[in-house]
């Protein structure tokens, strides 16, 4: 892919990810699931299209690129701070599922989910110094097998549209 395209095709993909993020913001999850801090991960579904459709070093790029702007439009540097740990450890383990057979799209995405939520209560245990934050991780697991396979199915939909515009190239 020349490299204007691709360029091109990350500031859409980026702009994506932050309308997704930004329309999360109205979803009353909490209503359905009383936990604090749950959300869908919309913005995720731009990176696993990304590390798919293009490669791991584009999906990095769209994911810092994403946090970063998405916290100048509103979420502060704590949100910035539990944004980029989740997101980066998210992307490292959907890098690593992603080239082993044993998963699909679903499943990279599930294990996305989980190590995101891993990495954001890292973060809040850092941040708030107390380790007992920890144990609100087995809820957070739990409901990272929903938002992961939900974010996993609108994927893997774009995914299967892409391939069969596409032709020959096979993105999943």
């Amino acid at each position: 892919m020349k490299k204007t395209k691709k360029l091109t095709l990350c500031a859409v993909m980026i702009s994506l990810a932050l309308a997704l993020n930004y329309l999360e913001r109205f979803i009353p999850l909490q209503l359905l699931i009383p936990l604090p801090g749950i959300k869908l991960g919309l913005a995720n579904i731009v990176t696993l299209i990304a590390l798919y459709m293009l490669d791991a070093k584009s999906a990095f790029f769209i994911l810092v690129c994403r946090c970063l702007m998405g916290s100048m439009f509103g979420g502060g540097v704590t949100g910035l701070m539990f944004s980029l740990t989740g997101g980066m450890l998210s992307v490292i383990v959907m890098c690593v599922t992603r080239r082993m057979r044993l998963f699909s799209v679903y499943g990279v995405s599930i294990l996305g989910a989980a190590a995101h939520n891993i990495g954001q209560i890292g973060a809040a245990i850092v941040l708030m110094q107390s380790t007992y934050i920890g144990t609100y991780l087995p809820y957070l697991l739990l409901v990272a097998l929903f938002t992961g396979f939900a974010t996993g199915s609108a994927a893997a939909g774009v995914l299967r549209v892409m391939n069969a515009a596409g032709g020959k190239r096979r993105f999943t």
